[in-house]
């Protein structure tokens, strides 16, 4: 499994480590309007999942940012950006900061996503930092999971696994 630290601290994830290789395990997620959003809702396409612990923190603010602004430079690639956050706030969030090209997507209900992906933390119900880049048949071809929550991720490494994806 993994090995997180937050803030310098060790946590403690829940669910299954995912691996390049594997095919993509299915969740359940929430969209802005309260919908409920799966995996195969993106059938089809390349899938550059960014899961964050909160978008109203500065790492996961920039984060989803340049996420939002490399994904107009790809075809046929969506980025969902995953994470604890309410859909209210993670629209309100999309409106002010003028994010377009990303799905928010809650995992707040029962962290569906967070156990079936490996990157629930245990001591404080928020999802790890890590990306994973999904193929259009669902095959997993990228997996970081970030070692220190608060750091950034490899965008060069996501981005260049995206494009090889297609």
């Amino acid at each position: 499994m993994a090995s997180i630290t937050f803030k310098e601290n060790p946590v403690t994830l829940l669910g299954n480590e995912v691996k390049e290789g594997d095919k993509a395990p299915d969740f359940t997620v929430l969209a802005n309007d309260l919908s409920e959003v799966n995996l195969d809702d993106y059938e089809g396409n390349v899938k550059l999942i960014s899961v964050v612990p909160s978008l109203d923190t500065g790492v996961c603010d920039a984060q989803t940012k340049r996420f939002n602004e490399e994904v107009t430079k790809l075809d046929n690639v969506k980025v969902l950006t995953i994470s604890m956050d309410l859909p209210f706030a993670q629209k309100r969030w999309c409106g002010a900061a003028g994010v377009e090209n990303v799905d928010t997507l809650s995992d707040h209900r029962d962290a569906s996503f967070g156990e079936a992906y490996g990157v629930l933390i245990q001591e404080m119900r928020l999802l790890a930092r890590a990306v994973f880049v999904v193929d259009s048949n669902n095959n997993v071809t990228y997996v970081e999971y970030v070692s220190e929550a608060t750091n950034h991720p490899d965008y060069e490494s996501a981005i260049t696994a995206a494009e090889k994806a297609q």
